[in-house]
């Protein structure tokens, strides 16, 4: 598995060439040697430090946090903890965001009922849904699953 070009390494790790140079010029995978041809050449441990990176990238982790906790492999020093805090505050905010995506939810939820109940299959000029998206939110009551159309104002 040693002197792999980038196209095996990208198969072998399930990510793209240009995200391989990519993580390279930013330093978060150590520059590839060189052969003949100045093609680049990687080894057993490229294949484990990008399957490390893609993983922390597929849980969401931002970039400087896949940094961090590249820095928490590569030193025998560090410890276990901080690998755990970075993981909690990435918890805490998924979980942000999954409480904005509920509530985006519900909003959309609240335009289809909305249509469903005033306007479906009418003209899209008259479309309860395309109404409240012209709409701040303060004048739009689809977010709290008011209704809303042609007949009766959003306040």
């Amino acid at each position: 598995m040693s002197n792999l070009k980038i196209g095996a390494l990208a198969r072998q790790t399930g990510t793209n060439a240009p995200t391989i140079r990519y993580y390279e010029e930013i330093g978060l995978l150590r520059s590839a040697g060189r052969q003949a041809g100045n093609q680049r050449v990687y080894s057993a441990a490229d294949v484990k430090s990008l399957t490390f990176i893609r993983r922390c990238r597929e849980f969401g982790f931002s970039i400087d946090q896949v940094r961090s906790l590249v820095a928490l492999v590569q030193d025998p020093a560090s410890s276990c903890m901080h690998a755990r805090d970075l993981a909690q505050e990435h918890l805490v905010a998924v979980r942000a965001k999954l409480t904005e995506l509920k509530a985006l939810e519900r909003s959309i939820a609240a335009f289809v009922a909305n249509c469903d109940a005033s306007c479906a299959g009418g003209a899209g000029p008259d479309c309860v849904i395309l109404e409240d998206l012209s709409k701040g939110r303060a004048q739009t009551r689809a977010t709290s699953g008011g209704r809303c159309s042609k007949t009766s104002a959003c306040s």
